[in-house]
């Protein structure tokens, strides 16, 4: 069974389901990988332009769930939509969607960063990162270095800590596509066995990751935006592509 699915799955859909299997078992296989690949933040200490589409094929190590659910989303909304459009539309969604996704989460991250340092001089935030580049090459404080600006520094630190992995931005435009294209396909969802239209699904789920990405919750390490990044911005462009044909049910 699983090899006629698999058979008959697309080539750009089988692809990256095999790109994303393969770079999870690599990053399992070797831990320095994960570190490297992974997005950080624009102005982190660690960022590498690379990372902006390396981090499309990582997944969580710690949470086996995150691949499995992206690989699932992939393979049953995008196959239908390879379809339809064909290969070359398709991936240049599947990427248009997951730049939306890096396009909003860093943007909001950014936005934290220049609340961070907000009423700073450029010298000001200059030395804080030069007592940073010491406290990471030392692993030690800098003489003279004040309480404030330790604390401030240690914030920046773990800024500069902060990763994104993952299809999801993605696979969220996928789902958008997918529920503009098929309003009326009703979902069986795991954790509520009973069909929903993909029409009411996607807004609802949507509103879900909007307030849980709002609320910034401590215990909630997920990138809420980068999903709300991918679903508009995967929105806009089968938007653009529809608007002059009839819908599909």
């Amino acid at each position: 069974m699983l090899g006629n699915i698999f058979r008959n799955m697309p080539d750009v859909v089988k692809n990256l389901l095999l790109l994303n299997i393969v770079m999870y078992v690599l990053t399992l296989a070797f831990n320095e990988l994960f570190p490297m690949l992974a997005l950080h933040n624009f102005q982190s200490l660690y960022f590498e332009p690379y990372q902006l589409v390396s981090h499309f094929f990582m997944h969580s190590k710690a949470m086996p769930a995150h691949i499995l659910f992206n690989m699932f989303a992939l393979v049953m909304f995008g196959s239908p939509l390879e379809k339809i459009w064909g290969p070359k539309r398709f991936l240049l969604f599947y990427f248009v969607s997951a730049g939306g996704a890096v396009i909003l989460q860093l943007g909001i991250n950014y936005w934290d960063y220049l609340k961070m340092f907000e009423g700073m001089s450029g010298d000001e935030i200059y030395q804080i990162k030069e007592y940073v580049q010491y406290m990471v090459d030392k692993n030690a404080y800098p003489e003279n270095i004040t309480v404030a600006e330790i604390n401030l520094s240690m914030e920046y630190i773990n800024y500069s800590g902060q990763t994104m992995v993952g299809a999801s931005g993605a696979v969220m435009g996928l789902l958008v596509a997918f529920a503009y294209l098929f309003p009326n396909t009703e979902l069986m969802l795991i954790f509520l066995p009973i069909p929903v239209k993909a029409k009411y699904f996607v807004p609802f789920y949507m509103l879900i990751e909007l307030f849980l990405g709002v609320g910034n919750f401590q215990w909630d390490n997920i990138a809420h935006y980068a999903h709300l990044g991918g679903a508009l911005f995967g929105f806009i462009l089968v938007y653009i592509w529809q608007k002059d044909k009839g819908r599909m049910y």
